[in-house]
């Protein structure tokens, strides 16, 4: 099994990428949130989940282990296969995909193309146990397409801030579920610039109301 693949970004469609790893190609279905990551001729490292069937074998890329991770657990939900979960991804990236969960809001998932109302209700409602594990976990992830700029170095720490917030407060004896739906409430108020303190203070905050 394929687990990681470093090369040079060789060429790219609307939902694969060639990765050149030593003289070889390898055809890489990806979402495209990580594809806009990429740039043609520059090295890129995906983590991989390969998919082995008797008609063929698919590599799926993701920046981080922790995009791999909500991919297949979105593939847990029925109704949702592979093509759905990468699309859900590339509209929403992790750190927004816990917090719709937390907060129910099975609005935000609805905007992807192809997941109808339905859909979007069940990813909700059965993944809200499995989101706050999913969030925390971000916190040891690193970043692994290349993204580039400011943009690229804000959305770690937002979801690290996120992520050790709710951590922090499960700590303190509030379920991950409580503590996440919380802390989505917060970070929605206080908005990207918040830092942990002030997201397990105004978590505090919603959890005692």
């Amino acid at each position: 099994m394929i687990g990681k693949l470093r090369g040079i970004v060789d060429a790219m469609g609307e939902s694969i990428v060639i990765i050149d790893v030593g003289g070889v190609g390898y055809e890489v279905q990806a979402s495209a949130r990580t594809l806009r990551s990429l740039q043609i001729g520059e090295e890129a490292s995906l983590t991989i989940d390969t998919h082995v069937r008797e008609d063929a074998i698919r590599l799926y890329g993701f920046a981080t282990e922790v995009e791999r991770g909500w991919f297949r657990t979105l593939q847990t939900i029925q109704g949702v296969g592979a093509k759905v979960a990468l699309a859900v991804l590339g509209i929403l990236s992790p750190s927004d995909l816990a917090s719709a969960i937390a907060l129910g809001n099975w609005q935000a998932v609805e905007q992807t193309p192809g997941v109808g109302k339905k859909i979007a209700q069940r990813i909700v409602a059965e993944l809200k146990d499995k989101a706050p594990g999913l969030a925390i976990a971000g916190v040891s992830a690193g970043g692994g397409a290349g993204a580039k700029g400011a943009e690229a170095d804000a959305a770690p720490a937002q979801s690290n801030a996120a992520a050790e917030a709710i951590s922090a407060l499960s700590n303190l004896g509030y379920q991950p579920v409580e503590a996440a739906r919380a802390v989505a409430v917060a970070a929605k108020e206080l908005g990207d610039d918040a830092d942990t303190a002030k997201l397990i203070r105004r978590g505090l905050k919603e959890l005692s109301s």
